[in-house]
């Protein structure tokens, strides 16, 4: 049997980009025989193994036939008389269509070598359109290399387009829409993801509610790129300057999902939207069974993250009910991620993208000089329960009071 290492592996190496995943095929064997040499089977539906020793996934050439609708509507034939060239022919794009042989020689059939110099997302063959989840892999791998200089080919959109037009998407299960946005969300430019999808009609059938946002307007004052979908975007992309985190950048993509549902009596203003964000995101949540670490921060900010802008306005009290309400003494991490969004919604705006967030560093201090109330203290002097309970919310309105009107005494006056 000959063994060549394949896909993005191939691709990365190419492009100068450290290992990663390093996925092999194997041509001119079976199962059979790969069984018999201490291969360990895998994939329940395509022929994948584990190499006894390594542990590195080896995978048997197959050739796939389209015999149903939607992402798994396949049937796959994997033999001895499959060719590399057959293998590398059902694969989505053509920088994913090269493989290595022991040798260290390239093989591409396909052209992948010259996308890459023209950096250029190009599908493989007419094949591409069988399976609805190489929209959004596209969409990722645009987002993913994006910093590269890569864009989809015009070709490749048109497909992605036609897919869309004819109702492909809604036959892809859940869990797959929402691991691709996982991974498209850890990219360092997470918003080409959903732009692409836009373009090509896939964000309308996948995301409704962020695409809604696109052409309802906000005030100018407040947000000089006015359009709500171009704030999401630009909101979006500066988080992937502030956090590595999923969950943060999935709070920012949906803090403003309500001002869709915003009367239009009531434009440009949005009166109440936090909280009409907050049902969007249940709903989006469930239906795409996001985990609920995301959910649950995505709520906090949709909730609370206008009031965060007015951090400075805001009396020691009502600092303390938004520190209670975030949960912020019993977890300051999560905490720190609500502060990380808010910031990314207030410098995600025309012009706005370098200016200082004076807020968050405001509720930390405020965060810090709450969190040194005793509560044990407290308790010597016999409170409990409800009383207990508000002694401590006096003493840090007090703590947080008295950290404020410090660091407003050493700020100099202009």
């Amino acid at each position: 049997m000959d063994v060549y290492l394949v896909g993005g592996a191939v691709r990365d190496e190419l492009l100068g980009i450290g290992p990663g995943e390093r996925d092999r095929v194997v041509v001119g064997s079976s199962a059979e025989a790969l069984l018999k040499l201490g291969y360990r089977q895998v994939g329940r539906d395509f022929p994948v193994f584990l190499h006894p020793d390594t542990h590195e996934e080896y995978a048997l050439a197959r050739t796939e036939r389209k015999v149903a609708p939607g992402h798994t509507g396949f049937s796959v034939v994997a033999s001895p008389e499959v060719t590399l060239e057959q293998d590398l022919g059902r694969r989505d794009l053509t920088i994913n269509a090269m493989a290595k042989d022991s040798d260290g020689r390239i093989i591409d059939p396909w052209g992948g070598r010259k996308d890459l110099a023209d950096r250029r997302l190009r599908h493989v063959s007419e094949a591409f359109r069988e399976d609805p989840l190489r929209v959004l892999r596209t969409a990722r791998f645009a987002a993913r290399f994006h910093e590269l200089g890569f864009t989809v080919a015009a070709e490749t959109l048109e497909i992605m387009t036609e897919i869309v037009a004819a109702d492909e998407l809604e036959a892809l299960p859940p869990e797959r829409v929402w691991q691709e946005t996982h991974k498209a969300l850890a990219t360092s430019r997470p918003e080409v993801f959903f732009e692409v999808l836009r373009e090509c009609g896939a964000l309308a059938r996948v995301f409704p509610e962020i695409d809604n946002l696109y052409g309802v307007p906000q005030p100018e004052r407040w947000h000089p790129e006015i359009d709500s979908g171009v704030h999401t975007m630009m909101a979006l992309g500066l988080s992937a300057s502030l956090s590595d985190a999923g969950d943060v950048r999935f709070a920012v993509l949906t803090h403003d999902l309500g001002k869709a549902t915003t009367p239009k009596w009531m434009l440009p203003g949005h009166r109440g939207h936090g909280e009409r964000s907050v049902g969007l995101i249940r709903d989006l949540a469930a239906r795409l069974r996001v985990p609920r670490g995301y959910q649950e921060l995505a709520e906090l900010v949709a909730r609370h993250h206008g009031l965060v802008h007015r951090a400075s306005e805001l009396r020691p009290r009502t600092i303390v009910e938004l520190l209670t309400k975030a949960d912020a003494f019993r977890r300051p991490e999560r905490f720190e991620k609500f502060l990380l969004a808010c910031e990314a919604d207030a410098r995600g705006r025309a012009g706005l993208q370098e200016r200082p967030y004076p807020q968050a560093d405001l509720l930390r201090r405020a965060l810090g000089a709450a969190r040194e109330v005793n509560a044990d203290s407290l308790r010597t002097d016999g409170l409990d329960g409800a009383e207990l309970g508000e002694a401590i919310r006096i003493r840090r309105i007090d703590a947080v009071r008295a950290a404020l009107r410090k660091e407003a005494d050493r700020t100099p006056t202009p």
